[in-house]
């Protein structure tokens, strides 16, 4: 069978999917919902193209070729369609990308990560990740006026983390050594496109005032996945920089579970794309409808879930901690 995509006559098979087509020929066409060898429904439409003939919009994930097909899949139009559909599911997505005190910091200190480790106990690691950014014995922090502790999210549950003062304490370990590894450093890109979590509820603010009692008092807002986030890389590359609609999840914020050892699933994060349900036997479900509707796994169906599970999930609502 024979289709033209974006102009270019290409031989396709007609058991593949218009996307699986698109892709094999070299038109880079992005999808949350979709996940080679997955069972999957269209529910992003941020895989959209556009057929010639009728000016329709179509999903190409779930839709197949017929002889002849004239496919756009890069036009203005297109790019558009799939911004909006970005921005709608941003709008669902209640989470930090990165730390805001990281973004913050005019040094370019991996703070999110430093007080991760700090808190883990890790502090070899912890002064690693400060030495990386810049000398333990010249602290820019010193002349700073903390722009990290300004923005710092925990400041409006009750007081923002200390930030300067654990530096000036994991700096002046020197019983503890620190090696400066260029990997360490902030992973942070301005290019990147960084979500917002949005304000806490007064409820929230009283949850985790009680519950988040770590050594430096963090919140630890910063996703575990962050590096692999298929949604995060999508807005980058449409280039989203503020989307239009907002944050208007209900999603209470660090209310993660361990369904394993390692696998902890944050409703917040999930952009209900259905692959975690239909690729799980009696596990992940829909419930509700509508802009109500979420993803759940009732407690009788955690052992049917599997680790691998993750690797499915196109955001951080599914991850493996390490």
């Amino acid at each position: 069978m024979n289709i033209y995509i974006d102009g270019k006559q290409t031989k396709v098979a007609p058991d593949e999917t218009v996307l699986e087509a698109c892709r094999k020929a070299g038109a880079d066409i992005p999808s949350m919902c979709f996940a080679p060898g997955a069972e999957h429904k269209p529910s992003c439409m941020v895989c959209m193209v556009r057929n010639e003939d009728n000016g329709q919009m179509m999903p190409s994930c779930s839709t197949y070729p017929s002889e002849g097909m004239k496919i756009d899949t890069c036009s203005e139009e297109v790019q558009q369609t799939r911004k909006l559909a970005v921005e709608l599911l941003l709008s669902d997505h209640r989470a930090d990308c990165e730390a805001p005190c990281t973004i913050a910091c005019p040094s370019g200190l991996d703070i999110g990560e430093m007080l991760c480790q700090y808190d883990k106990g890790n502090l070899k690691m912890a002064r690693s990740i400060l030495a990386s950014a810049f000398s333990l014995t010249e602290l820019p922090c010193d002349g700073c006026k903390g722009p990290c502790e300004k923005v710092c999210r925990r400041g409006t549950v009750d007081a923002h983390v200390q930030i300067k003062a654990i530096v000036k304490e994991l700096a002046a370990m020197e019983d503890i050594p620190a090696e400066a590894k260029p990997e360490l450093a902030s992973r942070f890109s301005k290019e990147a496109f960084s979500s917002r979590l949005g304000m806490f509820s007064a409820a929230e603010k009283a949850r985790l005032k009680e519950s988040v009692t770590t050594k430096s008092t963090c919140l630890h807002c910063a996703c575990l996945a962050k590096d692999g986030c298929t949604l995060r890389d999508v807005a980058t590359a449409l280039k989203i920089k503020t989307p239009r609609f907002g944050v208007s999840s209900l999603q209470p914020f660090k209310a993660a579970r361990n369904i394993t050892e390692s696998l902890v699933y944050e409703p917040s994060k999930c952009i209900r794309c259905g692959l975690c349900v239909y690729n799980t036997k009696d596990g992940f479900t829909f419930r509700g409808r509508g802009f109500g509707m979420q993803v759940i796994l009732p407690e009788e169906s955690y052992s049917n879930v599997t680790e691998d599970i993750a690797s499915l999930c196109p955001t951080g609502a599914l991850s493996l901690e390490h």
